[in-house]
């Protein structure tokens, strides 16, 4: 696969309505299932044991997405084999009082992944320039007049990458996904929901209320891919109508990554290795 397919530039203009929500190639659901995504996975899990061993590098993937594009069932299956010891998942909900009381950066920050962690947000600081510029609730956030302007949105962007930049400054590489959902799809999986009583518990109001706000939504999910897809901090725009394609692209962007921090397990010193005969007879002659 040549994920380069689904990289967003930089700088890079996005038609969401021009970029295919659905796999049209000649992989198999079948294949995909019982060949590349089990492949992927046991090399991630490789990589994962040097990552968490080496103690100096993490990986922070983020995932953004209308309702209903699978960012829980795709964490779930390409996730799943991985150590849980040294992956981490923060799912980001509705800011709290003490929250829009620092800046909105600040819970994002405290759960990013420590040195040989993966961490996966399942939404983000995103919410910043979606969610909140889709209502305009910086109009009911506590922040000084004079910062709630025009502008907000470009200095946010830019406070954005700055945030990124120094995160993959600091060994902590960031990866973005998009699932790219089309409205019909959404439709139908909404309406599993409803009818599928073990499905109702994933229900809320709130998802079909959203969809009347669609194409506001699409505009500023746009605006970030163009604005915020860094040659460090990328985004791609996975086409999210089929799970098990969605699932095989993302593991494999994953995959390719890791093998790009390339971690190595850690050497032990001369000194370390001289004296390992000497701890082994110590060892044998113990009870």
């Amino acid at each position: 696969m040549n994920t380069d397919e689904y990289l967003v530039r930089p700088k890079e203009k996005i038609n969401l309505d021009k970029v295919p929500t659905s796999y049209q190639g000649k992989l198999t659901k079948d294949q995909v299932y019982r060949e590349l995504i089990p492949e992927n996975i046991k090399k991630m899990k490789d990589l994962q044991e040097k990552l968490y061993a080496e103690n100096k590098q993490a990986l922070l993937i983020v995932l953004q997405a209308m309702d209903a594009a699978g960012k829980d069932s795709l964490i779930k299956k390409i996730m799943t084999g991985l150590n849980p010891q040294g992956t981490h998942v923060a799912s980001f909900k509705v800011p709290t009082y003490m929250d829009l009381d620092r800046d909105y950066l600040y819970r994002i920050h405290s759960m990013v992944p420590a040195r040989g962690e993966i961490g996966i947000f399942n939404r983000s600081h995103y919410e910043d320039v979606i969610v909140t510029r889709v209502h305009n609730l910086v109009e009911e956030q506590p922040l000084p007049e004079k910062l709630i302007s025009q502008d907000i949105w470009d200095r946010r962007f830019e406070e954005i990458n700055n945030f990124e930049e120094y995160l993959s400054d600091n060994g902590i590489s960031v990866v973005k996904f998009y699932l790219h959902i089309s409205k019909d799809k959404q439709k139908e999986r909404l309406m599993e929901r409803l009818e599928r009583p073990e499905k109702h518990w994933k229900f809320s109001k709130s998802d079909i209320l959203e969809r009347q706000h669609w194409y506001k939504y699409r505009q500023c999910y746009e605006d970030v891919l163009e604005k915020t897809s860094t040659k460090k901090c990328p985004w791609y725009v996975v086409p999210a109508d089929r799970k098990w394609f969605s699932r095989y692209l993302v593991s494999t962007v994953i995959l390719e990554k890791l093998e790009a921090l390339d971690p190595k397990f850690p050497k032990l010193s001369k000194d370390e290795e001289d004296s390992l005969d000497k701890w082994k007879e110590i060892l044998k002659s113990s009870r």
